[in-house]
């Protein structure tokens, strides 16, 4: 059944107005904390640095003890496997 010129005209204005209001709505969960990029621009910064992704599966107790030399070193998880991989290369 086609919609009226009223109604749809009505629609279009609740969406505007549902549209309007989440761009005014206070930031949730963490997002105020820092900016936050989206992929493509994270992907540019990281071809910029000479990054590359590489994906891998660990055993959960490793990944635990990874997060906790992260933390008690005040590094990131990329920064620490980098240096972990790289002594263990010079072995």
């Amino acid at each position: 059944m086609p919609m009226k010129k009223f109604e749809l005209e009505k629609r279009k204005a609740e969406k505007l107005h549902n549209d309007l209001g989440a761009a005014n709505a206070p930031a949730r969960f963490g997002q105020a904390a820092g900016t936050v990029l989206d992929k493509k621009e994270q992907r540019k910064l990281d071809q910029a640095k000479g990054l590359v992704p590489f994906a891998c599966k660990l055993n959960q107790d490793l990944v635990k003890q990874l997060h906790d030399t992260c933390a008690a070193r005040d590094v990131s998880v990329n920064d620490l496997v980098a240096e972990l991989i790289q002594a263990g290369l010079n072995k």
